[in-house]
């Protein structure tokens, strides 16, 4: 599933094509993705002008001048895809018969003034949209509780300090909480502990202030490196161009599984365990 460095890749796409730019027409393909579509989706989208693209945790937020704000969860393989004026994708059979989206998993198509077009395609429907007061996004179930995102001001040392206070559960699984913090994921959450030299099966409320401030740093480095380099395309990942992230390459542990650990003068083997059903990375030599 797309963590916040690759929604915020696309984020990133989506603003020149869209953003400031209204939709002329909205087709939806469907009624339901993961859930049902609002009411009347499509007509509420049609006409309406792109005001700002923001993201908020693993979600994008296009808001709009009817001042409500389209919301996007990528699922597990959702992917927006830009097509420029006179583009044809044929690949997925993509054609440009007006108000016509053949694209076998294409299920919204927002036709954008100046005649680009913006292409959700989700071939497993893990994905989701909503539209939402703009006013009241934060009360929006899927924000409610959120904890802060980890690139802003609101994200310290001390937040990590008060929020693991007393927890017996593990730091892995603590970072993970969306109410702790917004948008990180099994990747960047066993990279940024291997940065740290943090073992993930540590309970949360045992790290020190120091180890929280050390924490807090390699957290903002890995997220603002997976960023530059496009995210992490591992299956189903595409930019909003169609690119791939290439941070993959530049994974320390996660997939890395009986590899030696790239921490300078450390001689450990990067290990694999399980920890709730998921993969989680680590060496037992360096991260403790």
């Amino acid at each position: 599933m797309p963590e916040l460095p690759e929604v915020e890749t696309v984020r990133r796409g989506l603003i020149p094509e869209i953003e400031g730019r209204r939709i002329v027409k909205a087709i939806q393909n469907r009624p339901d993705l993961r859930w049902p579509l609002p009411e009347r989706f499509a007509e509420r989208l049609t006409g309406t002008r792109v005001e700002r693209i923001g993201r908020r945790g693993k979600y994008l937020l296009l808001e709009l001048d009817s001042a409500e704000t389209l919301i996007v969860h990528l699922g597990m393989s959702g992917r927006f895809l830009i097509h420029a004026s006179g583009e044809q994708r044929v690949g997925a059979k993509f054609h440009q018969a007006v108000g016509q989206a053949s694209g076998k998993h294409d299920h919204v198509v927002l036709e954008i003034e100046g005649g680009a077009r913006a292409v959700f395609n989700d071939a497993r429907r893990f994905g989701a949209m909503d539209l939402h007061p703009t006013e009241r996004i934060e009360t929006h179930r899927f924000f409610s509780g959120m904890g802060p995102e980890p690139l802003s001001n609101a994200f310290s040392s001390e937040h990590l300090a008060e929020a693991f206070a007393g927890r017996k559960t593990t730091i892995k699984a603590a970072l993970l909480d969306q109410r702790r913090v917004a948008g990180l994921g099994n990747i960047y959450v066993c990279e940024a502990l291997h940065g740290a030299g943090i073992a993930p099966a540590r309970g949360a409320g045992s790290l020190t202030p120091k180890e929280c401030t050390r924490l807090t740093k390699v957290i903002r480095e890995v997220l603002e490196t997976a960023i530059k380099a496009g995210g992490s395309s591992l299956k189903d990942f595409h930019g909003a161009s169609g690119e791939l992230g290439y941070f993959q390459h530049a994974f320390k542990v996660y997939d890395r599984e009986d590899e030696p650990c790239p921490r300078r003068g450390c001689k450990g083997v990067i290990e694999r365990l399980v920890q709730s059903a998921r993969s989680t990375y680590h060496c037992p030599c360096c991260q403790v």
